[in-house]
């Protein structure tokens, strides 16, 4: 069947230059509705965000109180979450003044994002103090007061901000990191003694995602509640025009009616579709890892959490990032020998086929692998993002943990709704009727990971049981 030419489609009726009623009318529509998935696809990541400190004040991890920490599995839904290290997330509100966050020295991980999932600071390792420890204030906006010397300091456009913190589980010392993220001390500037508590969640559901909100009109709902509460980002100022134009101001009350209702549910899912396409269907030569290989790089613009060029915003690339995945920080996309950690995505076999619930597979990787400290291997549900919930509780496999340490060239690993005989501690499980996709993590990437001379296989189907 032969497409028709866009460039070629009058759409509505000008009779003698202005419009019928009908042309008008519909008109309006297509322009409501391409303004609001273009506003969709832009605010996504400050919607997403709020998802995470919503998760966290269901369970009870209030904001400015408590520190939700867990070594997280597939019991916590959110966007490709791992199981390599244990987490600490808190959402701080600094609309009564500056936040303190005291690291002592030792291997953690860090960051401070904005509402709008911008980058702050870094923190720990990838931060200024390298982690020798140091203390770290986030100021509100607009803060002129004073600031205590000696401290490594950031500065916040949005009054509640995500807290975001792991600890290297030395040696597979999962207690120990948990441990560890409980030394961290924050505090409002000022109220040294008046720490944060923290909680553990690790055997506790939890969804930190905006699953709920993300294909219907309460995406819409919550992004007002948001631009009600937060101060106006200057540079997003053309994007709050859009948001203008489809009721939602700040100061005033989101109602729509029956007309823009309908356009902003459609809006939702449609946009949400184009952004699942950005991240697992892409087409840009860039996304590839490796020539001849399936794998892709997960972020498209290294070295840079904005999503910057030289000629401009990369839109493609911020769709498919938050898409997939939450926060963002120079130190995520960092693409340098020793330089953090790098992250591939698997989403196809060896014949191109998308990954699927209802087979078997085998993936082939080279050893030693590439990893100054360690790597894994994480397999998510292409429909949540999350680590994938089975009846085998598992969803990643960890140099730390399950890998062993051998002599040999390779090792191989499995993955499907069948377990190998005999190498059930190398295999995860999937759900049949259920896409997925991995993520392959390298921690302290080796100049390997980078020259080629080191590249995983592609999964391989196997043939059907008989």
């Amino acid at each position: 069947m032969t497409r028709p030419d866009p460039t070629n489609d009058a759409p509505y009726d000008l009779p003698g230059g202005y419009p019928t009623a009908e042309s008008a009318a519909r008109a309006r529509d297509d322009a409501d509705f391409q303004r609001a998935v273009t506003a969709y696809r832009f605010w996504y990541p400050t919607v997403s965000v709020e998802g995470i400190f919503n998760g966290n004040r269901e369970i009870g991890i209030a904001d400015n109180a408590a520190v939700g920490i867990a070594s997280t599995g597939p019991l916590q839904v959110g966007f490709t979450l791992n199981s390599d290290t244990p987490y600490g997330a808190a959402a701080l509100d600094l609309r009564d003044g500056p936040m303190v966050i005291e690291l002592p020295a030792g291997p953690y991980i860090g960051l401070i994002d904005d509402h709008h999932q911008r980058w702050i600071m870094d923190m720990g390792i990838p931060g200024p103090d390298e982690g020798k420890g140091g203390r770290h204030v986030v100021l509100p906006p607009g803060y002129d007061g004073d600031v205590p010397s000696g401290c490594h300091v950031g500065r916040s456009n949005s009054f509640t901000v995500l807290m975001a913190l792991r600890a290297l589980p030395v040696g597979g010392d999962i207690d120990g990191a948990l441990e560890a993220l409980r030394e961290v001390k924050i505090h409002r500037l000022g109220a040294d003694t008046e720490c944060l508590t923290f909680v553990d969640f690790s055997d506790k559901p939890l969804d930190s995602t905006c699953l709920r909100w993300e294909d219907n009109t309460e995406f819409w709902t919550v992004l007002h509640g948001i631009i009600d509460r937060e101060p106006v980002v200057d540079e997003f100022r053309p994007m709050y025009g859009l948001l203008a134009g489809l009721g939602i101001r700040k100061g005033a009350p989101f109602a729509p009616d029956a007309r823009t209702t309908r356009i902003l549910d459609r809006a939702a899912r449609v946009g949400r579709d184009q952004m699942l396409v950005s991240a697992f269907a892409g087409t840009r030569p860039d996304r590839i890892a490796w020539p001849n290989r399936a794998w892709e790089w997960v972020g498209l613009v290294p070295d840079n959490a904005e999503f910057e060029t030289p000629t401009g915003l990369d839109l493609e690339a911020r769709d498919r990032w938050f898409a997939q995945a939450i926060v963002a920080s120079p130190a995520m996309f960092r693409r340098q020998v020793g330089g953090g950690s790098l992250y591939w995505l698997g989403t196809r076999d060896s014949r191109g086929d998308y990954l699927d619930g209802n087979a078997d597979y085998t993936l082939t990787v080279p050893t030693p692998v590439p990893a100054g400290l360690f790597w894994s291997l994480t397999v998510y549900d292409a429909q949540t993002r999350s680590q994938v919930r089975t009846p085998l509780g598992r969803a990643a496999l960890r140099s730390l943990f399950e890998l062993p340490q051998n002599d040999s060239e390779s090792i191989d690993l499995y993955f499907g709704p069948n377990a190998p005989v005999g190498v059930e501690n190398l295999w995860v499980q999937t759900l049949p009727g259920r896409a997925w996709f991995a993520y392959l993590r390298i921690y302290g990437p080796q100049e390997s990971s980078f020259d080629g001379s080191w590249r995983p296989g592609d999964f391989v189907r196997m043939p059907p049981l008989s």
